[in-house]
């Protein structure tokens, strides 16, 4: 009595296809998929050793860089005068 036969668990699932049918089934399986998928990257990439944040961040070199164009580019409003 505290445990399903098989066919209550088909039943089971062609209630549920008839309900959500199977294109909704499959994308609901996908996205499930990925998310696990997801998951497990970012665990095998958190044990490495390394903290998640610095594993994307960018080189100094180029935060220099960025940093230079950027200043080359700034206004200095204080500079400017009306004369």
């Amino acid at each position: 009595m505290g445990s399903f036969s098989i066919w209550h668990w088909l039943i089971v699932l062609l209630i549920v296809v008839l309900v959500f049918g199977t294109k909704k089934l499959k994308n609901i399986g996908s996205d499930l998929g990925g998310a696990v998928k997801g998951f497990k990257d970012g665990m095998k990439d958190g044990s490495s050793g390394a903290p998640a944040g610095e594993a994307n961040a960018p080189a100094p070199a180029q935060v220099t860089a960025q940093q230079a164009a950027d200043a080359a580019r700034t206004v200095d409003v204080d500079a400017k005068t009306r004369g």
